[in-house]
């Protein structure tokens, strides 16, 4: 019999309605920041991915042939066909679009690990290069975690820009160069100065990249010894850039979440400017990742600045289960409602009232052992915790069962 707030679905449908509710979560605050989402294709043409320089790994997209015999991928990432539908309408000029996406996505790896099919959830900004895009951009990745439940997080943000013009002046060759940043991305500073030493590049430039790795932590402190590496007028305009970010943040009154991290450097080749991940507490791994990457849409024919970040649902909801934000509150049980052949139509008239109600209501025929609600020609009656109460019309039952179960 009925008995309050119970829970009463296996783990895999519980699992499932966590998901759902975590994705409606996003797509609720993605569109108070005036978002609409969008959808792309499952299957891609193979050769729009592999014209594109420095993106996906060609070795991960999961290829299929069709009826005509060309090449088709399922969709490997999210990003890059959102950015060349927005960039192929013509009705997308000068304009400032704003668009996300619940998109599963198709990979495959040689780690038995690795699921093949994951769920992204991201934001997608065209047409607005300016400082105060980016940190809204920066501050609606900050809203969505406060709204999934976490309290303590950061967002790190560093600039591709800073490095590349440092690396564009040493002339290293692609050995050299990926050496130099996996020590960057590790902070490996002990091996870091014998490696610089033995490049042949002046000892200011040996000083600057060498300070890339130490350049984290509160921004106004990493701003002012960034000022230290500055060489040339682009860097100036990088630094300039970072400063007028970082004061709209200010304003945005966030600063206990932001760090600033000038050795972020992963996917430099794709990012363009600002590049940015977060990361909860005692999360290794960053749940989620973002970026200015202006160039991607010039490879679809069109100049149009952009600005995104997505999350992995599957690792955000890992990161939610180890912070034990998963927990949801009870749902009522079925409302089982029984009747006599002669008591149908009320019954069935109960059942509709009850369930624009908000109740969940199964209804059978003569099943009295299980029924909740029960309709006989003689009686209607409420058996609820072991006790019978009779009710004489639905609006008098509702109101029993809003009373009793908290349903209002």
């Amino acid at each position: 019999m009925l008995s309050g707030f119970e829970v009463s679905r296996n783990k895999d449908v519980i699992d499932y309605q966590i998901r759902e509710q975590l994705i409606s979560k996003l797509k609720n605050r993605f569109s108070t920041y005036s978002y609409h989402q969008v959808r792309t294709s499952a299957f891609e043409e193979y050769d729009m991915y592999s014209s594109i320089k420095k993106t996906v790994n060609k070795d991960e997209m999961i290829k299929v042939i069709d009826s005509s015999g060309k090449v088709l991928v399922l969709r490997p990432d999210g990003t890059i066909p959102i950015t060349r539908m927005t960039a192929v309408n013509s009705e997308v000029n000068e304009n400032e679009e704003r668009l996300f996406y619940v998109l599963d996505v198709f990979r495959q790896s040689n780690e038995d690990n690795i699921e093949k099919e994951s769920t992204q959830a991201g934001v997608e900004l065209f047409g607005n290069k300016k400082p105060d895009s980016d940190a809204e951009v920066i501050m609606l990745a900050v809203h969505t975690l406060k709204d999934i439940g976490f309290n303590s997080f950061k967002i790190e943000i560093g600039h591709a820009g800073f490095f590349k013009e440092l690396i564009e002046q040493a002339n290293l060759t692609v050995q050299e160069l990926q050496q130099l940043q996996e020590l960057i991305q590790s902070k490996n500073i002990a091996e870091m100065e014998p490696f610089l030493k033995r490049l042949e590049i002046s000892h200011a430039l040996q000083e600057a990249l060498y300070t890339i790795p130490l350049l984290y932590g509160n921004p106004n402190q990493v701003l002012e010894q960034t000022k230290s590496i500055i060489r040339n007028e682009k860097m100036q305009e990088i630094y300039q850039n970072l400063l007028e970010v970082m004061k709209v943040l200010e304003d945005y009154q966030i600063a206990e979440h932001i760090t600033l991290n000038l050795g972020l450097i992963n996917n430099m080749y794709y990012y363009t400017d600002i590049i940015f991940q977060g990361f909860v507490e005692n999360i290794g791994k960053p749940v989620l990742m973002g970026g200015r990457y202006d160039h991607l849409s010039e490879q679809f024919g069109k100049k149009m600045p952009a600005i995104g970040f997505a999350y992995e649902i599957d690792f955000l909801l890992t990161a939610m289960k180890q912070h034990q934000l998963t927990e949801q509150a009870g749902q009522p049980k079925p409302l089982h409602i029984s009747y006599e052949a002669n008591a149908r139509r009320e019954a069935l008239k109960a059942s509709l009232a009850l369930r624009n109600y908000g109740f969940p209501v199964i209804t059978k025929c003569n099943d009295q052992k299980q029924a909740d609600v029960l309709f006989t020609n003689t009686k209607k009656s409420l058996h609820l915790n072991g006790h019978e109460q009779e009710f004489s019309t639905t609006k008098e039952l509702i109101d029993i069962l809003s009373l009793k179960t908290g349903v209002r």
